[in-house]
């Protein structure tokens, strides 16, 4: 499996997320579109980031710092990386490369390195070589997904690092729960929530990326964040599962249901189109 090398100057995601947003990006766009003109850009779970660089990219973001934040420690730290030491992260990434194999996936899986250049670059190349390009921990917190099978995986997409690094200049990255987001959100800010999904059934519930879990008790915390950021006059635009629960939690806002395509299963045939939902207050 190999990917395209990034367009000069252009960023895209350097990490594959669950329920990454860039197929959707045109159901986002018009979404957006609808709240400009807007101040300061926030994105509290940031993921693999693909609508801010997409408004990066486009020109989108004003002049203020965006802020992007997680509740994911490891993410953010690579974030925060890529920001600051992206050639050192690329020479590594460079090493693992021409190391790549079986023993020396396993062996990086194991390690979690003190220094956090090294960790960026651990989790980066974990990501693009992993099955499925899919992040997860266990109840410890150790990565556990087992190597992928890809005749060549594009571990050091440096064109793409750099791309990324530069994007990353005009944030404010922190790591930090969603509701921090009160704190630094002003009057006409736009703030883009994509949390993990509600279930939309007993046997669906993928909702953590990492070892802590997203129930149904953050999903209302989340939903006051929402409203209380709507009576703030502060624009806000959420992503989420079609679902009862969604529906009922955000009544009186505008919720649309758009199709997205979902391939994290372990039944093939369930793999497809699905309804998910946009929520906005503006």
């Amino acid at each position: 499996m190999t990917e395209p090398l990034a367009i000069a100057g252009t960023p895209r995601p350097f990490l594959k997320w669950v329920g990454g947003k860039r197929q959707l990006l045109p159901e986002l766009e018009r979404r957006v579109a609808q709240a400009r003109p807007h101040g300061r850009y926030h994105e509290p779970f940031v993921g693999g980031g693909a609508l801010f660089f997409d408004l990066y990219s486009r020109g989108e973001l004003g002049r203020s710092k965006a802020c992007l934040s997680d509740n994911n420690q490891r993410l953010i730290q690579a974030y925060w990386a890529v920001q600051e030491h992206v050639e050192e992260i690329i020479a590594l990434l460079d090493s693992h490369r021409a190391s790549h194999e079986k023993e020396f996936y396993y062996a990086m899986r194991a390690q979690v390195p003190e220094d956090p250049i090294e960790r960026a670059a651990r989790i980066i190349y974990l990501n693009r070589t992993c099955f499925n390009g899919l992040f997860r921990e266990n109840s410890k917190g150790e990565f556990n997904v087992p190597m992928g099978r890809y005749k060549n995986p594009l571990i050091c997409d440096a064109p793409n690092l750099r791309a990324v690094s530069r994007a990353l200049q005009r944030c404010t990255i922190r790591h930090q729960s969603f509701a921090a987001v009160l704190e630094t959100a002003k009057t006409d800010d736009l703030v883009y929530f994509d949390p993990p999904y509600a279930p939309v059934s007993k046997t669906a519930n993928f909702t953590g990326y990492h070892k802590g879990v997203f129930g149904e008790e953050l999903q209302r915390e989340l939903a006051d964040v929402f409203q209380e950021l709507t009576k703030r006059g502060v624009k806000a635009l959420l992503s989420n599962s079609d679902v009862p629960l969604i529906h009922a939690l955000y009544k009186g806002h505008q919720i649309e249901v758009v199709r997205a395509t979902r391939l994290v299963n372990s039944n093939a045939s369930k793999r497809g189109k699905v309804n998910e939902v946009m929520v906005r207050n503006f």
